[in-house]
């Protein structure tokens, strides 16, 4: 049996080995500068999760965690769009993003956004493409669109910028992060089970799970960019102060409480799926991470 330090890096050295393999690598094609932009964000590393809740909701449901691979892939594909346009000069305007330029900074504006759009497009031509029924991937569509598009991530994005003008209340504050944060990572869980055959109990436990682990991850998030370390983090802090995070609205305490709040009722939803000893350390570990 797998430890947990040995399972999260099989998941990752796989998702590594498959995004360097298997996307954007035709040299056929004459739009090289294009997949060059591409792989630059979509290879960049970071912590993978998303790719990680999908494999190891596959496996907790019975599945072959393995061929869950374009599941996976179209979520990162969708996550790393969404940082290129998020770094641009018309919304955060960032120079750095883990620890290296930003996609814009080194392919120039119109490249990057091109680069986002292509990922985004190619998203859904891999879910299509999945190893799995016809009935599955149809769902998996719904699912990533849904929590990807103006309904999700996008209109969290759309209710963040325009937050900037004025105080939002506690509500606003989880429309926006509920969607802006929560909505892909409840796309990754519930992709997992998809792909795993899991029952529609498994599917509401997975949304769930991602809807309370989501919010614990932006919760901590927010804290980073008050008391996090720049060079760990990989990219700038304090730009949010002029934002309604939970910070502003709480305070470091009473989101301290909250991280470990929202992960406790994230962990109630496991109690679905066997083998959930992995999951369960993941969402802990998440509480006390400085990156």
């Amino acid at each position: 049996m797998l430890n947990y330090k040995e399972r999260n890096d099989q998941y990752l050295e796989f998702i590594e080995q498959y995004l360097n393999s298997q996307c954007f690598v035709d040299d056929r094609a004459p739009q090289q500068k294009l997949f060059s932009a591409m792989r630059y964000s979509l290879l960049a590393g970071g912590k993978r999760l998303r790719p990680i809740f999908v494999f190891d909701f596959c496996r907790m449901c019975g599945g072959d965690w393995q061929a869950a691979a374009p599941f996976a892939a179209a979520v990162e594909m969708i996550h790393t769009y969404s940082l290129i346009h998020d770094d641009l000069p018309c919304m955060d305007n960032d120079d750095y993003r883990r620890g290296r330029l930003t996609n814009h900074k080194v392919y120039g504006e119109a490249i990057a956004v091109l680069a986002g759009d292509a990922l985004l497009t190619a998203a859904f031509s891999y879910l299509a493409a999945a190893p799995f029924s016809a009935q599955t991937r149809i769902r998996a569509v719904e699912i990533l669109s849904h929590c990807a598009g103006e309904l999700g991530m996008v209109g969290g994005q759309v209710l963040d910028m325009q937050s900037e003008e004025r105080q939002c209340t506690e509500q606003e504050v989880l429309d926006i992060q509920s969607r802006k944060t929560g909505a892909l990572i409840r796309a990754a869980c519930m992709l997992g089970v998809l792909a795993g055959e899991g029952s529609d109990a498994q599917l509401a436990a997975a949304s769930n799970f991602a809807e309370h682990l989501g919010l614990a991850f932006q919760i901590r998030d927010d804290i980073l960019d008050v008391i996090g370390n720049s060079q760990e983090l990989g990219k700038a802090v304090g730009v949010d102060q002029n934002k309604n995070t939970f910070v502003q609205l709480y305070g470091l305490d009473a989101c301290n409480h909250l991280v470990h709040q929202h992960t406790e009722q994230a962990l109630e939803n496991l109690k679905e799926f066997e083998n959930a000893e992995f999951m369960s350390m993941l969402a802990k570990k998440l509480i006390d991470r400085t990156v």
